[in-house]
């Protein structure tokens, strides 16, 4: 019976077997069908998912280069700091963690906790930026899950506010945002490399891959600014500016050979190692993005214009009359009069009547020929962002009032640069340098302005303002013969016209006057401790920081031979020192 039953099941049993074996058969290839697909079929698509959830492609900043002045003194230099970064649900998740850290970074808890529950979707939010190596250390002893650092590199500028208008400053990031920073950002911030990282699911780097590419440091920018000078020139303006409770003010100072830039200050000043001092008014380069109308500064450069075309001589004489003269409906009035006197006798006591009359003479398009021959219509091209343009208009949409007021510096504006830039001309023979920031810009040819003859003719009118009577007696420097021009020039008013009580005081000389090696520019911007006048205000400035540039550059001076213009004498020079008021509209 026994034998029977077990002949009946094993049939079933073997069917059973074959059955399993069946199954598993099925389910093996349909397993080495989805590896195969995996593995082969659907590699490369997995390998991209993989790796975005795994590997990390890190950017390796270049180190951004340092800026320099001509003598190698640091003006801006980048020190290694650290950021800290971490993966928020990871850090909340342990409370203890987040209030000790909140400790370290001098935040509250909850402020800390807030800021990580805004961002706990996130893979990577930085909770601190540009922390110095031994804060960060404090902070990675504390060994709070999700929180690491990152090496990055901060900007410091050691002379502070002192050049701060020129260098500029970068952001957070490293990017240049004002000055010579933002001009050259793509040479100094270099090029960046990177590495691929394997980070684990907290975002902890576990292993470097052999992909890499090496970040590029910049190269170093050497301006052509000389610190010791730009220090002394920043020093004098802001106790000038400070000493007039003036609006603000600037200050260049130029080689007259090269056009090499060696100081350039403007107040109000910033610190860019201080962000809340960085504020649109502060930042602002009033030396090279303001511009203003002349005034009698221009009066040298219309005379040359003058001689040049040989319209007049250097002994003719023009009579001014009682000290006014009326063209159209312009009354143009002198402040004292001069009556009859020679172009270097004029140019001294800055008579606006015989600029007009000099102008109305050689008519518009000579005036005109003549501001362009310095360079007046065209840009400076300095390499600084922000320059300003200048304003010439056409010499044929002049009338007679446009004509004689070009003559006397209205109704055009420039930026100092534009006149340092036009005297460098008359220092230099005739020859105007193209101006530069920066010792790697090549020189270029400079472009004749005038004749030799002409500018140093110029040069000795000149030498009479800054003698005693002239409107600049204040800008004398012991042992050295200076020749420039003064300008007090009235302010546009917001009404309309000109404003009677807002001035700018300028004064702009070269140095030693035989030989010019320094060009220096001033101007005080509505001086309103009473005292107004070029030849007062900013005279003094340019006789400060020029003789301290002559001694720091250790430049000989004049050797004063016959040809030194004498003294002036003073029946013939009877107007007190320092009056010199260009009369746009009255």
């Amino acid at each position: 019976m026994s034998n029977d039953v077990n002949y009946k099941l094993k049939p079933v049993q073997r069917w059973r077997r074959l059955a399993v074996l069946g199954l598993l058969g099925v389910g093996s290839l349909l397993v080495c069908g989805r590896a195969f697909h995996l593995q082969v079929v659907e590699r490369e698509f997995l390998t991209k998912q993989g790796d975005k959830r795994q590997v990390r492609v890190v950017t390796l900043p270049g180190h951004r280069a340092a800026i320099r002045d001509r003598r190698g003194e640091p003006l801006a230099l980048s020190a290694p700091v650290d950021s800290i970064w971490c993966v928020p649900s990871a850090l909340l998740a342990s409370p203890e963690h987040v209030a000790a850290l909140a400790k370290v970074l001098k935040q509250t808890p909850r402020e800390l906790t807030q800021f990580l529950d805004e961002r706990a979707t996130r893979q990577f939010v930085y909770i601190e930026r540009g922390l110095p190596p031994d804060e960060a250390r404090r902070v990675l002893a504390l060994k709070a899950p999700g929180v690491f650092s990152t090496r990055e590199y901060r900007r410091y500028y050691p002379a502070g506010e002192v050049a701060g208008q020129i260098v500029g400053f970068t952001d957070v990031d490293g990017r240049g945002q004002e000055g010579m920073e933002m001009s050259y950002d793509e040479t100094l911030r270099g090029i960046a490399g990177s590495r691929r990282v394997i980070r684990d699911a907290r975002g902890r780097i576990v292993e470097d891959t052999d992909d890499a590419v090496p970040a590029q440091p910049g190269a170093d920018l050497a301006l052509s600014m000389d610190l010791r000078l730009q220090y002394l020139a920043y020093r004098e303006l802001k106790n000038s500016v400070l000493a007039n409770r003036a609006k603000g003010g600037l200050v260049v100072v130029a080689d007259a050979r090269t056009g090499e830039l060696l100081a350039v200050a403007s107040q109000p000043g910033f610190n860019p190692n201080n962000v809340e001092d960085r504020k649109p008014g502060r930042m602002r380069n009033r030396a090279i993005v303001d511009s203003f109308e002349p005034g009698s500064t221009v009066k040298p450069l219309l005379v040359a214009q003058a001689l040049e075309i040989g319209a007049f001589r250097p002994n003719s004489h023009i009579d001014t009359g009682a000290g006014w003269m009326q063209v159209g409906r312009l009354t143009v009035r002198d402040v004292h009069a001069q009556g009859d006197a020679d172009i270097a006798t004029l140019l001294a006591k800055s008579s606006n009547v015989a600029a007009a009359k000099i102008g109305m003479q050689i008519g518009a398009e000579n005036v005109w020929q003549g501001f362009q021959r310095f360079g007046l219509g065209d840009r400076v091209a300095s390499g600084f962002p922000g320059e300003s343009a200048p304003l010439l208009r056409p010499y044929m949409q002049w009338g007679q009032i446009a004509t004689a007021t070009a003559s006397y510096g209205y109704g055009l504006s420039v930026n100092a640069l534009h006149l340092v830039r036009a005297y460098a001309a008359l220092g230099n023979d005739g020859l105007m340098p193209h101006l530069r920031l920066t010792m790697d810009q090549p020189l270029q040819p400079p472009q004749r302005a005038v004749s030799a003859e002409t500018a140093r003719e110029l040069r000795r009118m000149l030498e009479l303002v800054a003698m005693r009577g002239g409107t600049a007696s204040r800008a004398a420097i012991p042992g050295y013969r200076v020749a420039g021009k003064t300008g007090t020039v009235r302010k546009v008013a917001a009404t309309g016209g000109y404003d009677t009580d807002r001035h700018q005081s300028v004064f702009i000389g070269m140095v030693p006057a035989e030989n010019p090696r320094l060009i220096g520019l001033v101007m005080i911007d509505e001086p309103a401790a009473g005292d107004y006048y070029g030849g007062v205000v900013a005279a003094p400035v340019f006789s400060t920081v020029l003789q301290g540039a002559l001694r720091l550059l250790q430049i000989a001076p004049d050797a004063c031979s016959k040809d030194c213009p004498p003294d002036v004498p003073p029946a013939q020079l009877a107007m007190p020192s320092g009056v010199d008021v260009a009369e746009p509209r009255t």
